[in-house]
């Protein structure tokens, strides 16, 4: 008797057992379906808050502040493959079709700076966060993008702040051996502000210049320095850097970042891919004056 009461509660004890689980389980299947649930790790890097300062808001630009940072919109957009059977021009266009929602008419000023700055677009690293277009026609567009981005700070220099991704690898060759920024300081060498862009145009160019560029008239300007709106500065995956030796070079290269403007010599790029694969996207590689440039096929 005693042993088929204790049997009766157990059946029932255990019944509870798994009533109460299957609540537990569902409960956070749905908390976590409805995107409630979140990893710890990580969220810090990505929080905003009171101290940060919006990239050409109208605060002192000597501000301290660092640049706000905003969690990263994951891209749905599926990595392009190469089509190795087009031309290199082809190819390069092929793919980065996927990356810029409108590919410039051959000619316009949109083309030219594609041809000039866009060696990004064919980045492989998912956590760069491309712009929209090559050219932003004023500064609220420029700050419409940048505060977009998830920045991250370069250890060089007192505020120089690109893209993490980029920032991170450069951090990794700058551990390897010690890589100066042009200045020293940073705010001009990394990520630029629509107005500080202008302003280094203006230093060396003019309004006639730029039309003249428009018109297709003028384009060595441009490997000094880029039309307001068009540097990849204004994008975070630009740095300004004094390298001199065989060392610097070799360990940016194996770090993503390359020389992609002919005869700017303290301009570098973050590509985020090999080197031994930049021909595969149509790269040229030109070396002048001992320096490697890898150009794009436009």
């Amino acid at each position: 008797m005693n042993i088929n009461i204790n049997m009766k509660i157990f059946k029932n004890f255990l019944k509870r057992g798994i009533y109460v689980c299957l609540v537990i389980f569902t409960s956070l299947t749905l908390v976590a379906s409805n995107g409630n649930f979140h990893h710890a790790a990580g969220n810090k890097d990505l929080k905003t808050d009171e101290n940060c300062l919006i990239e050409g808001a109208s605060q002192n630009l000597t501000s301290q502040k660092r640049p706000c940072i905003v969690n990263p919109t994951p891209s749905l957009t599926p990595t392009p493959t190469l089509n190795f059977a087009l031309p290199q021009k082809e190819r390069f266009l092929a793919f980065i079709t996927t990356r810029l929602p409108i590919i410039p008419n051959p000619g316009s000023f949109e083309y030219i700076m594609l041809r000039q700055y866009g060696a990004p677009f064919i980045t492989l690293n998912s956590e760069i966060k491309l712009p929209p277009k090559v050219f932003f026609p004023n500064p609220q567009e420029t700050r419409n993008y940048q505060t977009s981005l998830v920045m991250g700070k370069v250890n060089s220099g007192n505020n120089c702040f690109l893209q993490k991704a980029a920032a991170d690898a450069f951090n990794i060759a700058d551990k390897q051996i010690n890589i100066p920024l042009k200045s020293g300081y940073g705010s001009g060498d990394c990520t630029r502000t629509y107005e500080t862009n202008l302003r280094f145009w203006r230093k060396y160019a003019s309004n006639n210049t730029l039309e003249r560029v428009k018109q297709g008239r003028e384009t060595a300007i441009l490997n000094v320095v880029a039309p307001p709106g068009t540097s990849q500065h204004l994008w975070g995956l630009a740095i300004d850097l004094r390298v001199s030796t065989a060392a610097q070079r070799k360990a940016l290269n194996q770090n993503g970042w390359f020389q992609t403007v002919e005869t700017d010599t303290p301009h570098w790029t973050y590509l985020g891919v090999p080197e031994e694969k930049l021909p595969d996207f149509g790269f040229n590689k030109k070396i002048v004056r001992g320096i490697t440039y890898w150009l794009t096929p436009l």
